[in-house]
């Protein structure tokens, strides 16, 4: 009898899903796809290179004995490795010989190295200066242990480990790490960098933003040394550039921003890019430098939930020694949504008030602080509210939402309503669970995981809760 490729995978993710954690299984498992099976061997889709190294380094094991649990002791693996998403072209890789990959759509990487000109100019060390004597110009707190997880940057900080442990040898490269502002960028792009500096302190590091590197272009350009300074920059060994959507309609800097990627691809040094889009919503940018950003791997960090913000506070109030009640806690994490630098930038203008005044910390008081702070302060978010806009977004009247048949067009908006209830409001689970549709907690959980899901696969999608989201902090 033949054997079905999806309901193989179906039984290996059954699995899978009991050996590891939820989010980890929901990361790096929900979005493969199944393509084929034939004799012993299934053939698996995955998103990049960077998935597929990742497998194969963390879930080797695990995946040799759920595939010989299921096909035999001659199981095997193939994967499907989409390397350009916009050509959508997969190039196979036949698991376990994962040392003999060839990618397509990418120059082939060398270990040559370019000598460097100590008494080249730069922008940052003087004439002579030996290039290991360069500031890393990296801020010492912005490192991976000051780096709060949770769902909305969970891949892009995994994605930034894998480069600080091996920079330059790994197919994501570049990295660029994108999103709205204050967010964590920036603190994920030097947290490689930091720790680089700690594993291989060797390493040439330098961290610098669009703008500044633009400055030190014109001026390059002025001053009739810009071969210089592009020989400078190529001589660095992790290079980390921020807000590289600034280069836009610049046509100078890209240039020289094109030969120093070059140079850096084909010699295998890394580079690391923050951005505000995804490179292929930048405007402005040449053609040319696009595609190239697309040789690596780009990931977003997405606002953070509920609990991740809590747990920033919790993390900046416990390394400053603070005692601050859960119910405060609770209420800035819920009225402070914008980003994690209006977050913190708060909770430093709360304990400054504070200590000011001289006053026991009430929540009262809490509130009276914070709204003061925000300069727009958004009126308090129900699970009314959020219905009511979830209803109107799908056309549908808010009472549909609390139905509890699971009536055809009802289920997906119902979970959003669950998704957002539970991300912006202090409500329990069970207390969502009663309120809309009298459902169980693991009813909620689950309905949360699957918009997560599909706000991760299904970027029509993300983009259409992001828009009741905006209506409802107005």
């Amino acid at each position: 009898m033949e054997k079905n490729h999806e309901e193989i995978w179906k039984r290996c993710l059954l699995v899978i899903r009991d050996n590891i954690p939820e989010p980890s299984f929901n990361t790096w498992f929900k979005p493969i796809v199944p393509i084929s099976m034939e004799r012993n061997v299934l053939t698996i889709r995955v998103p990049s290179m960077f998935y597929y190294e990742y497998i194969e380094e963390q879930f080797i094991d695990l995946l040799k004995k759920t595939l010989r649990k299921e096909l035999g002791p001659d199981a095997k693996l193939e994967y499907n490795v989409v390397v350009d998403q916009s050509t959508n072209a997969p190039t196979i890789v036949k698991y376990p010989t994962t040392t003999s990959v060839t990618l397509k759509n990418r120059p082939m990487s060398t270990t040559n190295t370019v000598p460097v000109d100590a008494g080249a100019k730069s922008p940052f060390v003087l004439p002579g200066t030996r290039k290991t004597n360069i500031d890393p110009r990296l801020n010492p707190t912005s490192s991976f242990e000051n780096f709060v997880e949770g769902e909305s940057n969970r891949l892009a900080r995994a994605a930034a480990y894998a480069v600080a442990s091996k920079p330059g040898g790994t197919s994501f490269n570049p990295y660029m790490v994108y999103g709205m502002s204050g967010l964590g960028k920036t603190h994920l792009a030097q947290a490689i960098g930091i720790e680089v500096k700690e594993r291989m302190p060797e390493k040439v590091v330098l961290y610098v933003s669009a703008n500044e590197f633009q400055n030190q272009f014109t001026d390059a350009t002025r001053k009739n040394i810009r071969n210089d300074f592009v020989h400078f920059y190529q001589s660095i060994d992790i290079l980390i550039i921020d807000d590289v959507h600034e280069f836009a309609n610049k046509s100078g800097t890209q240039e020289s921003f094109f030969h120093i990627f070059n140079h850096f691809h084909q010699n295998s040094k890394q580079l690391i890019l923050t951005c505000d889009k995804a490179p292929a919503e930048l405007e402005g940018l040449e053609s040319r430098l696009l595609s190239r950003f697309k040789w690596g791997l780009s990931v977003e960090i997405q606002s953070p939930d509920f609990e991740t913000r809590k747990e920033i506070l919790k993390r900046k109030i416990y390394n400053d020694g603070i005692v601050i009640s859960e119910d405060i806690l609770d209420y800035m994490a819920s009225t402070v949504t914008t980003n994690v630098r209006e977050l913190e930038g708060s909770l430093i203008s709360l304990l400054a008030h504070i200590t000011f005044i001289k006053k026991e910390l009430t929540l009262d008081l809490a509130k009276n602080i914070i709204e003061n702070i925000i300069k727009n302060v958004k009126k308090d978010i129900t699970v009314e509210n959020i219905l009511e806009e979830v209803a109107h977004h799908f056309n549908m009247e808010p009472e549909t939402l609390q139905i509890r048949k699971r009536k055809s067009g009802v289920v997906l908006p119902r979970q959003v309503a669950m998704y957002l209830t539970k991300k912006y409001t202090n409500m329990s689970v069970k207390s969502i669970g009663q309120k809309i549709g009298g459902l169980d907690h693991s009813t909620v959980l689950h309905g949360c995981k699957q918009i997560e899901n599909y706000m991760f696969s299904d970027k029509k999608f993300r983009k259409s809760v992001e828009t009741i989201e905006e209506k409802l902090l107005k």
